[in-house]
């Protein structure tokens, strides 16, 4: 369909980026109106906002997993045009971020789909200034006008109350989903999970293990929050998912706690979903000879080990000290604990033979 017959009349201040004002004859589309597709978060009406889980459950659970919930990692908008230029308009929330990577915390990137491997890849990163006036960030990027799959990618530690797309008017813009496995992936964990400390939105591991195998995915990763409550569990087993990855170690106070919680989260998902592949890993680290690695990493594959002695056909252990693979593995975080963009490249290489295995 023609972007003109979509047109509602929005039009968005310009106050700070002349580029997207110099680019006439726009429409700007609310990304929550077809033909856009939401993947990973969904908006909250009652609180005017884009979260990943549902509110009800994030009240039981404490104050921080609800501010934590409120921030987009993992989502994503996935739209098809042959428009010659793509804005966006953000209304935002600097949260702050996490504490290594301020300002990327709060990027956007864009992604596009490709007929051969590697199937969905990156095109570009939008960086809002550190400090942007009236919490609205607006950027937009030139195409060569050819019809083709976008995927938005939003920031992995912020808020956004609002999100249109601008494409030109007399483009072709229409529903897209890129994902072969339609069913996402759900992956449950630690600030690891919610992406720090990849350098943009689509470096997570999540989405490079996405880009390669085309699989939809939902990241519940909250960062230093993630204790394995029963209340999530619960949530987590009612999704419609493809595959479930539990990976919370590195927020688990000690071993004990891991011993305390691990099994019962794991059996909260399985009983309700009897064949669901799930995959169970321990924190990526590189010190794995450290007792104290050690210990957690063993309460955890006493979960999967009685899972397959109960007869368990649908369980995966992948040791986390293997995640950073043998050579250079000092040279995967940012802070002996976060992974950076090679941390999180080879946390990717090492689940995708697993997954690869499950979904196909």
């Amino acid at each position: 369909m023609k972007a003109y017959e979509l047109d509602r009349g929005f039009v968005p201040s310009f106050e700070k980026n002349c580029e997207v004002a110099k680019e006439t004859d726009l429409v700007w589309l609310n990304v929550r109106e077809a033909p856009f597709s939401l993947h990973g978060v969904f908006y909250d009406e009652a609180q005017g906002q884009f979260v990943r889980m549902d509110q009800k459950v994030v009240d039981k659970v404490n104050t921080d997993v609800k501010w934590l919930n409120r921030q987009t990692a993992g989502g994503r908008v996935c739209f098809k045009t042959d428009s010659k230029y793509i804005a966006f308009h953000a209304v935002m929330y600097d949260d702050g971020g996490h504490h290594c990577t301020h300002s990327f915390d709060q990027a956007f990137d864009i992604l596009r789909l490709n007929d051969t491997l590697p199937y969905i890849t990156y095109d570009y990163t939008f960086t809002p200034p550190r400090s942007f006036e009236g919490n609205v960030y607006t950027a937009g990027i030139g195409t060569d006008g050819v019809m083709e799959d976008r995927v938005l990618c939003l920031p992995l530690f912020n808020t956004v109350y609002d999100l249109y797309i601008a494409v030109k008017r007399d483009a072709e813009i229409d529903f897209s989903n890129p994902y072969v496995y339609e069913k996402p992936v759900v992956f449950y964990g630690s600030s690891i999970t919610q992406g720090g400390c990849a350098s943009r939105p689509s470096n997570t591991y999540q989405s490079i293990l996405s880009k390669k195998l085309r699989f939809d995915y939902t990241t519940l990763g909250f960062a230093g929050n993630a204790k394995g409550e029963i209340e999530i569990a619960e949530y987590i087993a009612d999704l419609d998912m493809s595959v479930f990855v539990l990976d919370y170690d590195h927020n688990a106070p000690d071993a004990e706690h891991l011993r305390k919680t691990h099994l019962p989260f794991f059996r909260a998902v399985r009983e309700k979903n009897p064949t669901l592949p799930i995959v169970i890993i321990s924190a990526p680290n590189t010190m794995p000879w450290y007792d104290w690695y050690q210990s957690r990493r063993d309460a955890i594959r006493e979960t999967y080990e009685t899972a397959v002695a109960e007869g368990d056909k649908n369980v995966y252990f992948i040791d986390g000290s293997e995640l950073f693979g043998e050579e250079d593995r000092d040279l995967c975080t940012l802070d002996t604990c976060h992974p950076n963009d090679l941390g999180m490249y080879r946390m990717a290489c090492r689940i995708e033979p697993v997954l690869k295995k499950i979904l196909r």
